[in-house]
């Protein structure tokens, strides 16, 4: 098997194929945050892809030209629909068709934090009842090394009757998707591709890019599989030390956003992170976690790791107590009872993406703790989140004996906000970078 050829002999009036089938080259299945930016850059580049994903209401919404996702505009999208380089379907059967099928669902934790790998297997069997030879499988998905060697390789070969690296090939490259970045997208971050053999490489390699910028290959899909889990390893770790270093600043009656920022003028040897009231989003909470899982079968424990996982998972209940203890002396009221207002649940700045935000843990604990909780977001109309249930209230800093900002928002006018609030509990040091300084802002 040679590269992924473009299929440009398909007729759009062909009468014994499918008017839309006929047109598609690239399949990704999961039309999520990854998907969806990835569809676009593919369709930029001249190919034509389609977006397959069981839920009808997503599948319609793309078709219409309606984007739900905050990386793609619904004009970009609405365009490229009109233009035929970009469909929808929740039909699997469009997979027959294509060249190449690129697999971006979800690969969550179970409530033991094992990796929970039931979406990409019930994929796998749909793709693989479909499968023909000279096609390209690559899964996106994050997940422990070994997952596409040893889950889904067995489930497309048993399924099929094709063997991977003589029928078809098969690859791992992993997503790297930061939501709401503009500086790095999908198509100028370096793709990372690492196939089962060197043919699927070679596949992956030359797919991606005709799109991607920069194409950076590795020997295996486990060494992508890694690559991916030390990326988000090392963030969780990084934030981990400078949280713990915050409680110790506390203690200790030192900024900790000062020493951060002194340290960052070094030009070698440091990269600067930010403390905050926890990890969000779906990579760094979660990723960790496949691995310290994975090294069990080894016999080894991932002590950094899970040591990281301890400190963030307790920055919440930390950034409660720091509540609590503005109010206390700072307004002589207890927790119990104070109308409190989070400012922010989307898990950063800007974006209003707030899976595993730190922001709603908060507002829990908050909550029982005996406060009276609402919270603003102009990007998060409303949750619902473990039996809470709330949406965004309009900005009245007066209202509230406190304001915690848990997400800096660009959009604020945070001088407003500290001349209008009885008190600001600030976790992400939003109010100093607007270069505002007052008694009533209570730091991280």
């Amino acid at each position: 098997m040679g590269s992924i050829p473009r299929r440009d002999d398909a007729r759009d009036d062909d009468p014994e194929r499918a008017p839309e089938a006929a047109t598609y080259e690239v399949a990704i299945v999961g039309a999520g945050y990854v998907g969806v930016p990835l569809a676009q850059v593919f369709a930029e580049a001249g190919r034509r892809v389609v977006l397959v994903d069981v839920d009808a209401r997503r599948v319609e919404r793309l078709l219409n030209g309606d984007s739900y996702i905050e990386d793609v505009s619904s004009e970009t999208l609405a365009k490229l629909v009109a233009d035929r380089r970009l469909g929808a379907t929740t039909d699997y059967d469009v997979l027959r068709d294509v060249n190449a099928i690129l697999i971006a669902l979800p690969t969550p934790l179970s409530k033991q934090r094992e990796p929970d790998l039931s979406i990409i297997r019930a994929a796998g069997a749909e793709i693989a009842r479909r499968l023909r030879p000279g096609q390209l499988v690559v899964l996106e998905s994050t997940t422990y090394p070994g997952t596409t060697r040893g889950e889904l390789l067995p489930i497309l070969e048993r399924e099929s009757g094709l063997e991977a690296g003589r029928d078809f090939h098969l690859a791992f490259s992993p997503e790297r998707v930061d939501p709401g970045r503009t500086d790095w997208t999908t198509k100028t971050v370096p793709k990372v591709v690492g196939g089962i053999d060197g043919a699927s490489t070679d596949a992956a390699a030359a797919l991606y890019g005709s799109a991607v910028d920069t194409i950076h290959r590795v020997s295996s899909p486990e060494a992508a599989e890694l690559t991916k889990l030390l990326e988000n390893i090392y963030r969780s770790v990084n934030i981990a030390l400078v949280n713990e270093l915050a409680q110790l600043c506390d203690r200790m009656e030192i900024d900790i956003w000062e020493v951060v920022d002194a340290a960052a003028t070094k030009p070698f040897g440091f990269a600067a992170f930010q403390p905050g009231p926890g990890l969000g989003g779906h990579c760094i909470p979660i990723d960790p976690f496949y691995l310290t899982w994975k090294a069990r079968e080894y016999d080894f424990v991932t002590r950094f790791i899970e040591l990281a996982g301890e400190v963030n998972q307790n920055m919440p209940y930390y950034c409660r107590s720091r509540v609590s203890q503005a109010l206390n002396h700072g307004a002589h009221k207890s927790l119990a009872g104070s109308r409190v207002l989070v400012l922010g649940v989307a898990y950063k700045a800007d974006i209003s993406d707030w899976r595993e935000s730190p922001a709603v843990k908060l507002i829990e604990l908050l909550q029982t703790a005996g406060a009276e909780v609402a919270y603003h977001d102009p990007n998060v109309p409303s949750f619902t989140s473990d039996g809470i249930a709330l949406a965004s209230v309009a900005l009245e800093p007066a209202a509230y004996d406190a304001v915690v900002i848990a997400t800096a928002h660009s959009g604020i006018d945070y001088a407003r906000l500290v001349d209008d609030a009885h008190l600001v509990v600030d976790l992400r040091n939003a109010v100093a970078r607007a270069g505002i300084s007052s008694e009533k802002v209570w730091k991280l």
